[in-house]
Order: C-alpha cells, then structure tokens, then sequence
C-alpha cells in the first residue's frame, strides 16, 4: 500500500534541540556568572552536561528512570561534577532551563522547507515525541509548524516512551493510520528505528550522528531533503 502518513520524531529530528539548548544553557551561565563565580569554562560545563544528560534521557526512555528524576540530576550532577554540591543552584538552571529555552526555536536544517513538500504531495503528517506534554505543543507552535500537522502525539500522554509499541499504536489510531501505510522519520536509533520496526511500521533513519548502522535495506539520510529520494 502506498504510504500516506508520515510520522516524525520532533527532537532533532524536526526541532533543533541541541542549537536550542546550547545557547539556554549559555544565557543562564553568563548571567548567573558562573566562569567568575566557579572558574568553569562554559564550553567544557555544556559539554559535561550533554554528556549526563544524554545518559539520563536512555535510562527514561529504558523505563529506569522517571521525569522528575532527570530534572533533578541533570543540572545537580554536571556542577556535581565540577566539585559543586549546590543543589539550590542547578535546579535553578534547570527550572529557568525549562521556561527559557522556547525563547528559541530553531529548526533543524531545511525542516521547513520538506514539511512543505511533503504536505504539498498530500500527505498527512503527524508527530510522535518522547518529550514532555508540556513542551511538545509549544514547541511546534513557537517555532511555526503545528500547522503541518494533524496529530501530535507526546510520551506523557499515553503513559510510555518510545520503542514500547504502545506509543505507535496510540499514535496511529489518532491518525486513523494503518501500519502499511504509515513510516516514521526519526533520529534516535532505538527510541525511533528500533522501536518502529519492531511495532511494524516502515521507518527512515536520520542519522546526524553518522552512527552509519549496516542494516540490510535500510532508508537511511543525512539532511531531511533526502527524504524526497523515499516519498
């Protein structure tokens, strides 16, 4: 059957998560002053705090570790790991972290421009996100394309995480999709190609990370234009 849903990961995927943090995290560090206060360089703190918090967001999607857990120790463990135990001071950073990184909404490289020539072809585009209810929505608002979508679906609203089965499964039944004729774009190995192939579904794997996986017949793109050579 020939596909019309396509279902998109958000986070960069879409969204450009990681230009969108960066530059939140260096506001609050330049105006908390904390090169001056703790003789920490910025780039080596973001670079600690990706790090840790890369590894809290597996162990969430792993099901070891809850929401709350990860915005409490993200922060708390990168200044932890400079030799600061200021539990005062990084959920400081992490509930300003929350309100100011929507002040920028960058999107991935040329993300407008497919949603607009995928919407044009007729299909009909979703999201499905292993971000927070809170944030999805807005983030698609404030960075100008929730109108390309009919769905949007978000971890917090069914109660699981992407690769459990359950979230493609309430995401395609609010598409009223089927599985033959519905693929997923995403860029988390597990989390978006793992989790659609084991539910069934068709995916493409954007790998910004040039992780490169040796998959027999796998759709595989380096930018997002490239998903015109699959649809």
């Amino acid at each position: 059957m020939k596909i019309q849903h396509i279902f998109f990961d958000l986070d960069n995927t879409l969204w450009d998560h990681r230009k969108n943090a960066y530059l939140t995290i260096q506001d609050l560090f330049n105006s908390e002053e904390i090169t001056l206060k703790h003789s920490i360089d910025f780039e080596e703190f973001h670079s600690v705090y990706h790090e840790i918090n890369e590894r809290l967001w597996e162990q969430i999607r792993d099901g070891e570790i809850d929401k709350e857990y990860l915005r409490k120790h993200r922060f708390y463990d990168t200044f932890n790991h400079f030799g600061i135990d200021d539990l005062k001071l990084s959920m400081y950073f992490e509930e300003h972290f929350l309100d100011k990184i929507l002040n920028y909404n960058h999107l991935v490289e040329s993300a407008d421009v497919i949603l607009e020539y995928l919407k044009a072809k007729n299909y009909t585009l979703h999201i499905i996100s292993n971000g927070f209810q809170e944030v999805t929505e807005r983030k698609c608002i404030l960075s100008g394309i929730d109108h390309y979508f009919q769905s949007i679906t978000s971890a917090d609203s069914v109660g699981v995480r992407k690769p459990n089965p359950e979230i493609f499964e309430y995401s395609l039944g609010i598409a009223k999709a089927k599985k033959e004729d519905s693929i997923l774009v995403g860029d988390d190995w597990i989390a978006d190609i793992i989790g659609s192939q084991q539910f069934g579904i068709d995916c493409i794997f954007f790998d910004v990370l040039n992780e490169n996986p040796q998959q027999e017949n796998l759709k595989v793109i380096k930018h997002l234009l490239q998903i015109k050579e699959y649809l």
